[in-house]
This record gives structure tokens, C-alpha cells and sequence, in this order.
């Protein structure tokens, strides 16, 4: 895909870059993101795919812009309170990139929804704040093989892996799904709720940008992704660490003997 005497000057400090060059950058131009959550992951994400020129953006979220939410949820802005986040993120985005297409979802995913948006994208970006959707979202992009970027926040910690989980490593094995290095969701109420807890608004910053970086990554295909790895980090202590996971033959979603054939199990 050609770049315009425009965005050759607004993306020349990625094209001299040997791992993206032109063909990187013509890439990012060309790819589909889905990005799930408009909020404290999603907005630094949106931010850098767009500035980094990704073709098309497209935003989940069925929430509005609230007062609380601008300490970490730095695609919005003070007037944009009471208005729909993707609505909010888009205009941002326009103001950053208006080389940049977004398509807005103002609902809330769920199983009717999920496999079509998650289908006509090359990478998927989940920036979800509760469990429920991350499995939702992470069985949908192994039904439509897709890759998943996944990150999570805590107070004053953060995660983030990639997911291959329909593809095979070069062992032979398939690569792990959510499922594997999660089995299970935490009991109810084990995690508190942003609104309880709190958590620290530059952390959200990191983890966002962290997870755009693995999806530029992904699309310009360079460097080692996080596949099979959790990054982990610690803002109190700031230290980062990996830890390696690998597939479970007994997960219900891609194991020896699967039990999960669609996403009729998350209801609709």
C-alpha cells in the first residue's frame, strides 16, 4: 500500500528504522485492529497504533467518559465527560492522525457480536476490565484464528501476553490459549473493582503503550512477541518480569479433547 509524500514525512522516523523500513510502514497501513476498551489500556493503545499509522482502528465500548476515568484515560479530555468513549477516542484519534480510519462500536461485547468484529480484523488489542470478557474475547480470536494482544490491570501491578492459540509452535505443540495460563476466572469478588481499589494512572500508561508495541510488532513482524510469555510488572518496585507458559492438553478450548466448539457458552 503507497504512503503519500505526507505520511512519508509524519512516519520518517519509523522508515529509517531498519526492522519496519517502507514495507513495515505500508503494513501498518493496510491492517485492521480491533482494540476492545476505550479506557485505561485502550486509550495509550489507540493513541500509538494511530500515530504510528495503523490503517484502521476500530473501538468496542458502550461506556461514556467520566470525570473519575481522566486520571489514566488520556485519549479523553475534560469536555468529553458524559460523552460516548469511542465517540471521545475518535475525535483524539482524528486530531492525532487523519490518515486513520475508526470504526466505532458503541456496544458492549458480547457472544452475538464478538466473532463478526473479531473476523474482518488482522490483530486483536483487549484492554477489558474483567475477566468475563477477556475469555470471550480470547475464545473468539482462537473460532476466527486471529492473534490477541491481551492486557490487564491491577493497583500497582500489570500483565500482558500475545496469543497464538490456533496456530503451532515450532514443536509441533499448538501454542497455549487464555484458558491455559487461566483455567479458571477468580471467585467472585476475589479482585476488587477499579472503583474500590484504585489503581495508579501512569501504570495504565506503560501496559497501553507496551500493548500497542506488541501489536506493532505483530504487524510489521519483528522482534520476539509475547507469545507463550506474561510480562509482568510491578510499579512499587518497578520490576519487570517474564514468565513462560505453555499449552495444556487438558484446556476445553484447543486440548486433546476439546468441550468448547463455539461461544454459545458465554450467552448472549
Amino acid at each position: 500500500m503507497a504512503l503519500s509524500a505526507d505520511e512519508l514525512e509524519r512516519y520518517a522516523r519509523h522508515i529509517v528504522l531498519r526492522e519496519v523500513g517502507g514495507p513495515g510502514q505500508a503494513r501498518l497501513k493496510a491492517a485492521r485492529v480491533l482494540i476492545i476498551g476505550a479506557g485505561g489500556i485502550g486509550s495509550p493503545a489507540l493513541l500509538y497504533l494511530a500515530a504510528a499509522g495503523v490503517g484502521t482502528l476500530a473501538i468496542v465500548d458502550d461506556d461514556k467518559v467520566a470525570l473519575s476515568n481522566l486520571h489514566r484515560q488520556v485519549i479523553h479530555a475534560t469536555a468529553d465527560v458524559g460523552r460516548p468513549k469511542t465517540e471521545s477516542a475518535s475525535l483524539a484519534i482524528a486530531r492525532l492522525n487523519p490518515h486513520v480510519a475508526v470504526e466505532a462500536h458503541a456496544v458492549r461485547l458480547d457472544a452475538g457480536n464478538a466473532t463478526a468484529l473479531v473476523a474482518t480484523h488482522d490483530v486483536v488489542l483487549d484492554g477489558s476490565d474483567n475477566f468475563a470478557t477477556r475469555y470471550l474475547v480470547s475464545d473468539a480470536c482462537f473460532f476466527a484464528k486471529r492473534p490477541l494482544v491481551t492486557a490487564a490491570l491491577g493497583t500497582f501491578d500489570a500483565t500482558l501476553t500475545t496469543l497464538w492459540a490456533h496456530e503451532k509452535s515450532p514443536d509441533g505443540k499448538p501454542y497455549p490459549t487464555y484458558r491455559c495460563l487461566f483455567p479458571e476466572p477468580p471467585p467472585p469478588g476475589a479482585v476488587p473493582a477499579c472503583a474500590e481499589a484504585g489503581i495508579l494512572g501512569a501504570l495504565a500508561g506503560v501496559a497501553g503503550s507496551l500493548a500497542a508495541l506488541e501489536a506493532i510488532r505483530l504487524i510489521v513482524g519483528f522482534g520476539e512477541g509475547l507469545t507463550g510469555k506474561l510480562l509482568m510488572i510491578d510499579a512499587r518496585s518497578m520490576r519487570f518480569e517474564t514468565l513462560a507458559y505453555q499449552w495444556d492438553p487438558n484446556n476445553p478450548l484447543s486440548g486433546k479433547n476439546p468441550t468448547l466448539r463455539d461461544l454459545s457458552s458465554h450467552g448472549r
